[in-house]
């Protein structure tokens, strides 16, 4: 069906064009005296046939555009959609303005190209401040009465209240907090007041960062992708995309916060360089690192757990674990534990930027053992020998 409406569009341009140009070219040959050749039907009817047969070659790069502009379309907000429509079809009625005094010319590069050349020139101008701004003609209105006036329903209640200045309307996406994959289900929960803005130039980055030849960007590239539809399905979650880009800014973070300042968002990364760029730039940033270092649970010094040593440490007879959240826990003497669950008292936590530590000792350590052998309890040496004295005089008792 698209191919034939493609050659009936087609056609239809060829008569327009056949009575319009055909009659030059009657004149031109000598032969504009023939009526049965120079009239309207004969030449509506020849630019139709021709451009109609013109058009084959060209039906199926057409269609293919027509679907990418469909797909295009249909993955924006109404809002972009009604925006770009309505300012396109205000650029074409002032092209058309400007060009009157060209229609009034006998010249067919006046009153036909120059006019044509207007509305395509005032139309994607039209389009791009409406697409590009749309932000901003949402938040214009003329029938604002009072900024400071809450707005009431029938019933006395308020139904809508004046947005305070340390509400921020919109959360501005990085790409690592997407790649991170954290943000959607911290939007599923509900604490994160107004819409997620995830800006198409981190969406191109993104892209950029899945067609990249290294095997791991490439993987957190398509990672955040793939969450990027999961949150576009997910009804529970309100987003917003935008196509304002700035192309004098080169650096995807500074765009960020240039589109923060402009529309008063804040930036929600896990990035701790844009989080101290944001901060010097007065823009408000959320970083989630940061909510989920509060959010862990404090560990004291004398608590117990069970962990599971996986690996040595870096200092003599040290073991390494981690707790579910990812919690780094130093044990001393889990050398001799590894792949084994172990029962640790809490010495001491250490706080740093890229995390906790926890440093443990086992729980047997503080079960008297020094007590029962006060000769070896000199030293840590001196201890440990004599646990495996004990236990291998132990076996030889059993032999």
């Amino acid at each position: 069906m698209r191919k034939f409406l493609v050659n009936v569009i087609f056609a239809l341009i060829g008569v327009a064009v056949g009575i319009t140009v055909l009659p030059y070219l009657w004149r031109a040959t000598g032969i504009a005296n023939i009526h049965l050749v120079n009239n309207g039907y004969v030449d509506g009817l020849t630019g139709g046939l021709i451009f109609y047969f013109f058009s084959f070659p060209f039906v199926q790069p057409i269609t293919n555009l027509n679907s990418r502009i469909e797909k295009s379309l249909g993955s924006r907000s109404p809002g972009y959609i009604i925006f770009g429509a309505v300012f396109l079809i205000g650029g074409l009625i002032l092209a058309n303005i400007i060009s009157i005094p060209f229609y009034m010319m006998s010249t067919l590069t006046f009153n036909t190209i120059i006019p044509l050349i207007l509305m395509i020139i005032f139309g994607f101008i039209g389009f791009r401040i409406g697409t590009t701004r749309r932000n901003d003609w949402k938040s214009f209105s003329l029938t604002k009465h009072s900024k400071n006036s809450d707005k009431l329903g029938s019933d006395g209640q308020i139904i809508e209240r004046e947005t305070k200045k340390d509400f921020y309307p919109y959360k501005i996406l990085d790409t690592s907090v997407i790649i991170d994959g954290r943000v959607h289900q911290l939007a599923q929960t509900g604490f994160l007041e107004g819409k997620m803005m995830i800006p198409d130039f981190v969406v191109h980055e993104l892209q950029l960062i899945s067609d990249s030849s290294d095997n791991q960007k490439r993987e957190r590239g398509r990672r955040g992708l793939d969450i990027l539809n999961e949150m576009k399905m997910d009804q529970t979650i309100k987003y917003e995309t935008t196509t304002r880009d700035y192309d004098n800014i080169p650096e995807v973070d500074n765009k960020l916060i240039k589109l923060a300042k402009e529309i008063g968002g804040a930036v929600l990364t896990n990035d701790y360089n844009l989080n101290k760029v944001s901060e010097f730039q007065n823009v408000e940033v959320l970083n989630i690192n940061e909510l989920a270092k509060v959010l862990k649970p404090m560990v004291l010094p004398g608590e117990s757990m069970t962990v599971k040593v996986i690996k040595e440490g870096t200092e003599r007879e040290q073991g390494v674990a981690y707790l579910e959240d990812g919690t780094m826990v130093v044990v001393e003497e889990g050398k001799f534990f590894i792949n084994k669950s172990l029962d640790v008292i809490v010495t001491s936590a250490l706080q740093t930027d890229a995390g906790k530590m926890i440093f443990a000792k086992p729980k047997h350590s503080f079960n008297g053992i020094q007590a029962n052998n006060p000769k070896g309890s000199a030293d840590n040496k001196g201890t440990t020998k004599n646990k495996r004295g004990e236990r291998k005089s132990g076996k030889q008792g059993r032999q």
